[in-house]
């Protein structure tokens, strides 16, 4: 079991103040999404350096900053070549080395599918994403996450069609996060409704909280601690809001998150 780590989304460009922090915090980050215009601009020389500085830090856990490039699925409506294609934009780089550790996949559906149609698109996916990293580096492990930004429907962790490493199970306001936006659970079936999802992540680290309009340090870390209790292994919170929270850094500094969080657990 590990305790809790912070994962930030950093929706910038490769030289934004956003990612100069995060590149500087210590100790760093557990993981930061990269998203070079929405994930289909080149991950080009500078967007690479970026990823490598960002990898060269170290975590409260002893460990490198994870890093992952963000694809876009359109709720799994999206042509699954075009999917491909964005992931290859980072994988499959002119100096053939990998630059990040694998695919954050943005605007996922929560639901199944008929016959688990859309569960096994995202399955697919997955697949590539090794398949790819495997055939540039075979020892680099791949890290693969699926973002509902609410409950995802336990069909995605069934052992042998599992489709990510790490779901973000809430992405909302702070407001809703201790209030009514908290549906009572990471994973859902219709059947029984909400629960935890413990009893799928024996390692601690399925579940990914993400939440912002954050007002102040004392509810970063009364946030932090809920996601705690709440079965995350991955959290975020930032004093960022709407229409978009994840192009700039929160008021406080990110070492007090990163700091914070290794208290728990």
């Amino acid at each position: 079991m590990r305790g809790l780590e912070i994962a930030v989304p950093a929706y910038v460009w490769a030289n934004d103040p956003m990612l100069t922090d995060l590149t500087a915090t210590a100790p760093a980050p557990s993981v930061v999404v990269l998203n070079p215009g929405n994930g289909d601009s080149p991950f080009d020389g500078p967007w690479r350096a970026r990823a490598d500085a960002l990898r060269a830090r170290t975590t409260s856990t002893g460990e490198k900053t994870r890093v992952l490039g963000y694809v876009h699925t359109d709720h799994g409506n999206r042509d699954i070549a075009a999917a491909k294609a964005s992931v290859d934009n980072y994988l499959k780089t002119p100096d053939g080395r990998l630059h990040v550790d694998g695919i954050f996949f943005d605007v996922v559906s929560r639901d199944c599918g008929p016959a688990n149609a859309t569960r096994d698109y995202y399955a697919e996916l997955r697949r590539y994403v090794q398949d790819t990293m495997d055939a540039a580096d075979p020892a680099a492990p791949d890290l693969v996450v699926n973002n509902p930004g609410t409950a995802i429907a336990d069909c995605y962790l069934e052992p042998g069609h599992r489709t990510a490493d790490i779901f973000v199970t809430f992405e909302d306001t702070y407001a809703a996060y201790t209030g009514a936006g908290w549906l009572g659970g990471n994973v859902f079936d219709h059947p029984s409704g909400y629960r935890s999802g413990a009893e799928l992540d024996p390692s601690g680290t399925a579940f990914w909280h993400l939440v912002h309009d954050v007002p102040d340090p004392g509810a970063m870390r009364a946030t932090l601690r809920t996601a705690f209790d709440r079965g995350a292994g991955y959290a975020y919170a930032t004093s960022t809001v709407m229409p978009n929270p994840w192009n700039a850094g929160p008021t406080w500094k990110y070492r007090t998150q990163t700091t914070y969080a290794a208290t728990l657990g």
